[in-house]
């Protein structure tokens, strides 16, 4: 662990955390990281960074803004961002997105302090990962409605119901789980936050294949599932506003780059594409060249905003309805690069020939090119971590001040409004 604490100054933090990337980062990977990240990824395997990722978890500067009780170093926002500065060239992207940005919020801002220190250490070292039970078949953009019930019975609640487009639950351990427990009062009243084992009876986790041939979604049927009154996070009928905070943590997440979290989900960032449409002679066409920088520009902006998001997620608190800024740009924004990744390829866009041997039924996947991959998987940007229109009410409503829409069912308990 580096030597650092709030009293550090500036030239500590960096003298500090160059020592420690010398002492534990292997020498490959650095040598490597200096020609980019093509050449990065060439001599450090998923797997092997895996491996290693526990010695980065340790050593606090994953989560420099932490406690040190949770594997953090207590440094502020502006301390982290000078380590980071340092650690940026190796690209030493975090573990367990869901559970640093969406599960750790709401445990910071209304869980226990047994639950933090039950919890947040292995989310931090990745030996428990995370993902969120919150969108239904009937309750997507208007997440409040959700249908999903938890009762009480003792020292224990029984969930019962069904999420949908769940990320990553096919390979989580745990999942935030927000479930309806009072159905006789108005639809944000009666909700409940839970924290549920996927691995408890009940549970049944069914992926979804996307457009591209992969699995990123799953819908979670949970059929009396039993959870320990100790595993809810925040008061009974709170948690709607205990929602916040991961919503919030996930739209940070999903923002792109300089959120600290999936800088980008569907395709590659601008850098490589500048790359790429000078690979194929494609960079010095004058409209070409155009389209490039107008959006490698618009990127940069989007960073600038992110950073500043980012620092309250990364002192532990939520980073608030400011969030929804770069989730709303980053969505359109990164729908667009894809876009053109696709265009910039050319014909090789339009057909390919799958390899052979390839599963039935997925041959087109198996033989797509990757910034074709790219293009459809960045479809659902504008929808997945909340659609844009629910992102932009959350803008006029909570960071310029405009009244709320009319809803004439505000007031009427639950089981009283149509659906």
């Amino acid at each position: 662990m580096p030597d650092v604490s709030r009293a550090s100054t500036d030239a500590q933090l960096r003298r500090e955390t160059e020592r420690w990337v010398e002492a534990n980062v292997p020498e490959p990977w650095r040598v490597a990281a200096l020609d980019g990240g093509a050449a990065l990824r060439r001599v450090r395997p998923r797997a092997d960074y895996e491996a290693w990722y526990p010695i980065f978890a340790e050593s606090g500067l994953a989560v420099a803004t932490w406690p040190v009780e949770y594997l953090g170093l207590d440094l502020t926002p502006e301390q982290a961002r000078i380590t980071e500065s340092v650690l940026a060239p190796y690209n030493l992207g975090r573990l367990n997105p869901l559970g640093l940005n969406a599960a750790a919020p709401a445990m910071f801002a209304h869980g226990t302090e047994e639950q933090r220190r039950r919890f947040l250490p292995p989310i931090v070292r990745n030996e428990e990962r995370w993902c969120q039970l919150l969108s239904e078949p009937g309750a997507g953009s208007d997440l409040a409605s959700l249908a999903t019930r938890a009762r009480r019975d003792g020292d224990e609640w029984i969930i019962t119901g069904q999420k949908v487009w769940t990320t990553w639950a096919h390979f989580s351990e745990f999942a935030v789980c927000l479930a309806r427990t009072d159905a006789s009062v108005p639809k944000r009243q009666g909700l409940t936050y839970f924290i549920v084992a996927l691995d408890a009876p009940g549970v049944d986790v069914r992926p979804l294949r996307h457009l591209g041939g992969e699995i990123d979604f799953n819908e979670v049927f949970l059929d009396g599932v039993r959870v320990a009154d100790e595993r809810r996070i925040g008061a009974i009928g709170d948690g709607w506003r205990v929602a916040g905070s991961t919503l919030a943590g996930e739209r940070q997440m999903v923002s792109g780059s300089g959120s600290g979290g999936v800088d980008r989900i569907g395709g590659a960032g601008m850098d490589q594409l500048v790359r790429r449409a000078g690979e194929l002679g494609r960079a010095t066409e004058p409209v070409t060249r155009q389209r490039l920088m107008s959006l490698y520009c618009e990127e940069r902006v989007r960073e600038w905003t992110n950073l500043r998001v980012r620092a309250a997620s990364r002192a532990g608190t939520s980073p608030g309805a400011a969030a929804s800024i770069g989730k709303v740009h980053q969505g359109s924004l990164n729908q667009r690069i894809q876009a053109l990744a696709a265009d910039v390829l050319g014909m090789d866009a339009t057909a390919w020939v799958p390899p052979a041997g390839a599963e039935p039924g997925l041959e087109y996947a198996t033989g797509m090119p990757l910034e074709v991959k790219g293009m459809l998987r960045s479809r659902a940007n504008t929808i997945e971590g909340g659609t844009t229109e629910i992102n932009k009410n959350v803008l006029a409503e909570r960071v310029l001040g405009l009244a709320r829409e009319p809803d004439q069912w505000s007031s009427h308990p639950w089981e009283e409004v149509p659906r």
